[in-house]
């Protein structure tokens, strides 16, 4: 059995994250398998205590750090593991999007997820890919669902800081908190143009709504932004959406749920290494979910660098 460490966020899914660890934790027990376990505190703390775990555990050789809590608990958790070769990292979804959970192959009930992790944990992790975004001040934040710049990145930073989340989420409505903001934000988002370089060819995108840059499939609590994406394919898939008026952006913003969007014209998709997005006006990128600041960003692949306890995942 390899050192065990878990990382919980207490107030994930308004404090259901905790209730989850509760179940984990006696399940462990009755198996009698030992384990530390921290509860994060604050925003970033995840990266601080996955950052400590890995200084103190350097000359260890098999080290499983598993995250219960949401998409933003495991981005922190996966920004300070990045590039520790002897951690793995494990996830029992306890949030309300579990985007994390669709793409990689991870059961959504926790229990069935600790069974799997039980299951593999002792085996050869998989190893996946991540994306890394340099912006502001050349900060370098990691990826391992996607990114975006533009309008779902205002919508992710609205719905993080909104109250009525924390409402919604007590009723497990907290999915559709980020549809009230698309409706709300829809009339009175500025459109603008964005230059994108992609393994260095140029493009120049008019009226730009948004553009995803996607590691897997889904974002946004379960809309699959990106169908053709792969978590081991050593690329990442870009998706420019622009020169939609507003009510046809609404209902390219339901097809999404299926992936019909990738049928219109309006919608252009590639394949690339590194990417470059630049912005007439700055438009506000988020990775995981989580705000991190303005365009300019520059983002590439880093095939295969993040140990993943989990069951085999095709290319």
């Amino acid at each position: 059995m390899r050192n065990l460490y878990v990382i919980i966020n207490p107030q994930a899914k308004n404090g259901y994250s905790k209730k989850v660890w509760l179940d984990v934790e006696k399940e462990l027990q009755s198996r009698q398998i030992p384990y530390t376990a921290f509860n994060t505190e604050y925003p970033g703390h995840a990266t601080e205590l996955a950052r400590s775990i890995c200084k103190e555990t350097k000359h260890e050789d098999k080290v499983v750090i598993v995250v219960i809590g949401g998409d933003g608990t495991l981005h922190e958790v996966i920004n300070g593991t990045v590039g520790a070769k002897n951690v793995s990292v494990g996830f029992i979804p306890g949030g309300s999007g579990n985007d994390f959970s669709r793409g990689y192959g991870i059961p959504k009930n926790h229990l069935s997820a600790l069974n799997l992790l039980l299951k593999q944990i002792d085996l050869q992790p998989i190893l996946v890919d991540v994306g890394e975004i340099v912006h502001s001040e050349e900060k370098t934040t990691y990826f391992v669902n996607n990114m975006g710049a533009g309008f779902d990145a205002l919508i992710t930073k609205e719905a993080n800081h909104s109250k009525l989340k924390k409402v919604m989420n007590r009723f497990s409505l907290g999915n559709l908190i980020y549809a009230y903001f698309v409706l709300k934000k829809l009339f009175t988002f500025k459109r603008t143009v964005v230059n994108m370089t992609i393994d260095g060819k140029k493009y120049k995108f008019e009226q730009t709504w948004f553009v995803t840059v996607s590691n897997q499939p889904y974002y946004g609590g379960g809309m699959k932004i990106s169908p053709k994406a792969s978590v081991r394919d050593g690329l990442l898939n870009v998706t420019v959406v622009q020169n939609l008026s507003r009510m046809k952006f609404l209902f390219v913003f339901i097809t999404v749920f299926w992936g019909g969007h990738e049928r219109m014209k309006e919608v252009k998709n590639f394949l690339g290494k590194e990417i470059l997005i630049e912005s007439k006006d700055p438009l506000f990128v988020h990775a995981d979910g989580e705000f991190i600041g303005e365009t300019p960003v520059s983002i590439q692949a880093c095939p295969q660098v993040l140990p993943l306890v989990t069951r085999e995942i095709d290319k």
